[in-house]
């Protein structure tokens, strides 16, 4: 997709879905054939996608050395499917992955920090190297760094946290987007996060051995993602697609791998799209100033979660 919103090249290129460079939103494009390099193009705020649906969804393969991988399968993938991978393709990823604890010989510095979902903090690690790419994939509305050092320490910092104050090592995705409705100020965020390393130093066995404390400066996403103040009400989401449909609207927000389209369907009002229903599925451009014929599912106007305190 270009820079307008549109899918980069002709056909055979499938959605990666939607991820995160350099502090901004990018949609990956898997070629369809072997021997060609996946390519990226950008998700600016105010962008107007527009996507006509192909005939088929295919597993996208597994990441390799920094590249895909094609499905030897080329299985074909359900309409409903949340990933864009076959059972077969996850199951191989997992057997490789830092998040499954399946590669503890990662030689690079790995750091801890904190990620604020509204109602919940949670605590997890990444790669040095990924700098915040990590927070802004799973939709952090701000974070903070608290060590660094090898990744076996990194995770038994995170595993002492998680004992220490009861911090979750995981947030429902249903949970983030409740927060997004009403998310606060960045002083609060900061305000919050910052209480809450103070009581990380406060404990006695910190940081672990193999760990180097940081200093604890609060990182706010709300920018980056264009979302505002007085948060995201969202009148619909895009329902699993089928071939023919139309997605389309103007990006109003996007955030961890979902987008917020504003005039989607003709109607005043928010449409959620999460970009993983569009793995996998062979999209073209749309006509210029196509509807969206997507079919949509309502939403409630209110939160589904309570809020609960911090701590």
């Amino acid at each position: 997709m270009s820079g307008n919103g549109q899918a980069a090249g002709a056909t055979g290129w499938r959605a990666g879905g939607l991820g995160w460079r350099d502090g901004d939103a990018v949609m990956e494009w898997v070629p369809a054939r072997r021997g060609q390099r996946a390519r990226a193009s950008g998700l600016a705020l105010g962008a107007e996608p527009a996507f006509l649906v192909g005939e088929d969804r295919r597993c996208l393969g597994v990441w390799r050395a920094g590249r895909r991988v094609p499905c030897v399968q080329g299985a074909a993938l359900p309409p409903q499917a949340r990933s864009g991978q076959c059972p077969e393709c996850t199951a191989l990823d997992r057997s490789n992955s830092i998040a499954a604890d399946t590669r503890p010989d990662d030689p690079r510095p790995f750091a801890v920090y904190l990620a604020h979902h509204g109602s919940a903090v949670k605590v997890g690690i990444t790669a040095v190297e990924r700098g915040t790419a990590r927070l802004l994939e799973q939709g952090a509305l701000a974070s903070l760094f608290l060590s660094s050092g090898t990744l076996m320490s990194a995770r038994r910092s995170e595993h002492v946290l998680g004992a220490a104050l009861g911090l979750p090592d995981r947030v429902a995705t249903p949970r983030k987007r409740d927060a997004r409705r009403r998310p606060g100020t960045a002083d609060g965020r900061a305000a919050e996060l910052g209480a809450l390393a103070e009581r990380v130093r406060a404990l006695g066995d910190w940081p672990p051995a193999g760990q180097q404390p940081r200093d604890p400066q609060v990182t706010d996403h709300a920018a980056a993602y264009g979302l505002p103040d007085d948060g995201l009400h969202p009148r619909a989401a895009v329902a699993p697609l089928s071939p023919g449909s139309t997605v389309a609207g103007r990006v109003a927000c996007r955030i961890g791998t979902d987008l917020y389209l504003d005039d989607a369907a003709g109607a005043p009002g928010l449409v959620l799209l999460d970009t993983r229903r569009l793995t996998g599925w062979s999209l073209q451009p749309a006509a210029p100033g196509a509807r969206c014929t997507a079919a949509l599912d309502s939403l409630p106007p209110g939160p589904r979660h309570d809020a609960e305190p911090l701590f």
